[in-house]
């Protein structure tokens, strides 16, 4: 009986260190919330006035003008917000049921693996498309307006080598 309730405490023990690796290993786009949620949560809004405050922990009202709480907290819409975190809630999802039907290495597996192709070490001078993230986070087969569409962004820099000495913090 004394072994069982070693090994007992043993995985609990890795379960919570195979944990915190899922989310240090998570990016701002990837952490693994263990939930089934299909649609994005509402987002409830807050004001405070510490973001505006000065030293006495009034609002300064000459550096950020008056003060609208009613503006502040109100939303630009519920459909906007759940837009914006669409995409990570159906990644949690995707992860969670990894975890459950595989077991807790295959989301740490492929958070790593997420991890490692996004530390590009191309050089700035070329034009960096992440293919190999595109395709561990499912986008290799979809288009979007950014395939299409390249903008300023796609063009060579005008110097190459102050771009290398930044990137090589020289």
């Amino acid at each position: 009986m004394a072994v069982k309730s070693k090994s007992i405490v043993k995985s609990g023990a890795s379960r919570d260190i195979c944990d915190r690796f899922c989310h240090s290993y998570a990016s701002a786009s990837t952490t693994m919330d263990p939930s089934f949620r299909l649609v994005p949560a509402n987002s409830s809004k807050s004001a405070s006035v510490k973001d505006t405050a000065n030293s006495l922990g009034l609002h300064d009202t000459l550096r950020y003008g008056p003060r609208s709480i009613a503006a502040e907290i109100k939303s630009e819409g519920g459909l906007q917000d759940r837009l914006e975190n669409w995409e990570e809630t159906q990644d949690n999802l995707k992860l969670t049921l990894h975890r459950n039907v595989y077991g807790i290495h295959a989301p740490m597996r492929l958070l790593m693996e997420r991890k490692i192709v996004s530390a590009n070490p191309h050089m700035p001078a070329l034009p960096q498309s992440n293919v190999h993230l595109d395709i561990l986070m499912g986008r290799d087969e979809t288009i979007e307006p950014a395939d299409i569409f390249g903008g300023m962004e796609d063009t060579p820099p005008q110097n190459i080598h102050q771009d290398m000495e930044k990137k090589l913090k020289m």
